[in-house]
């Protein structure tokens, strides 16, 4: 096991700089001129010239990503173009507001999720199998953004129940934070629960095909002790795969519904930095949602290597 998730980190290093690379040329070849923009109006051929011999922006591309790539191994993520901030700093109460919001709707989707998966399992082919493929299919085809407005018009807007914003600051109270955040949660519950209900029944009937599970039908075990203690154990390593792409969904994807909802988070100041052209942002923002994709696959390549006894000791 020390020797595969030793394979694992150095796979996911390269890929993070591969990623690392894709990120750097994403904001070269974004449109405008980041001298121009900074100076707008002011911008004439001897200020646009000097400016961009102080953003380093004469010199080649191949150059400023090695400097780059050199400072953010030493932790240097850079300086903000738009408020002259260290960028890190910019970022860390972003960081952990996301964090917050992607934790509150994975506690709550993941035993959701599975719970369901496994009585749509038990229950297949009925009423209640049925009802849950059609609205899964039916989360999984609205966009999230569209999930987010529905639930401000009615949840909000109509019945009052909840705020249509998610202002927090980090001075407000934990319970204050957990209803302001609730509707972004609910929405991005709704969008991930699908995924993972859907692999649950899928992953688990596959294994009720198995000899072993007809023979404990044979012994007159009950159904829904077959598939708990029998057939969802086995088919843990898919469903490990799916929760860890969602979960890197709720971190990475958050950006819209972070948008939607004004959101003081990573995607929102994302947008932010987008919108006013502030490249140092952009590239650590886009740096974090890779590096924490990258893990949680990698995460998920060695609980499912671990779930399964074969992958373990393999012949």
């Amino acid at each position: 096991m020390l020797r595969l998730i030793a394979q694992r980190l150095g796979l996911g290093a390269l890929t993070l700089l591969a990623a690392s690379v894709l990120i750097f040329a994403g904001t070269e070849i974004l449109p405008g001129d980041l001298a121009s923009a900074i100076l707008q109006n002011n911008a004439t051929p001897e200020s646009l010239a000097e400016m961009r011999r102080e953003l380093g922006l004469d010199r080649p591309a191949p150059v400023r990503y090695v400097e780059w790539l050199g400072h953010v191994a030493t932790g240097d993520l850079g300086r903000s173009l738009a408020s002259q901030r260290p960028v890190a700093r910019e970022i860390a109460p972003r960081l952990r507001n996301t964090l917050f919001l992607a934790g509150y709707a994975a506690v709550v989707a993941v035993p959701v999720a599975l719970a369901l998966g496994l009585m749509a399992a038990i229950w297949q082919g009925g009423v209640y199998d049925r009802a849950i493929n059609f609205v899964t299919l039916l989360t999984i085809a609205i966009p999230e953004y569209l999930v987010g407005y529905i639930l401000i018009k009615y949840l909000s807007v109509r019945l009052g129940w909840l705020p249509s914003l998610a202002n927090v600051t980090p001075d407000t109270p934990l319970a204050t934070r957990f209803v302001l955040t609730l509707l972004p949660a609910l929405t991005l519950v709704l969008v991930v629960i699908a995924h993972m209900m859907r692999m649950t029944r899928a992953s688990v009937l596959q294994i009720m095909a198995s000899p072993y599970i007809e023979m404990a039908f044979l012994k007159g075990l009950p159904k829904w002790r077959v598939v708990v203690r029998h057939a969802f154990p086995n088919a843990l390593a898919p469903i490990i795969n799916v929760i860890a792409l969602d979960l890197a969904y709720l971190i990475v994807g958050v950006v819209v519904v972070e948008a939607v909802f004004v959101y003081p988070g990573l995607g929102q100041l994302l947008v932010d930095a987008v919108s006013k052209h502030d490249v140092p942002v952009v590239q650590a923002c886009g740096l974090i949602f890779a590096a924490a994709f990258i893990l949680l696959n990698m995460t998920a390549d060695v609980l499912a290597i671990m779930s399964n006894p074969r992958l373990r000791h393999p012949r």
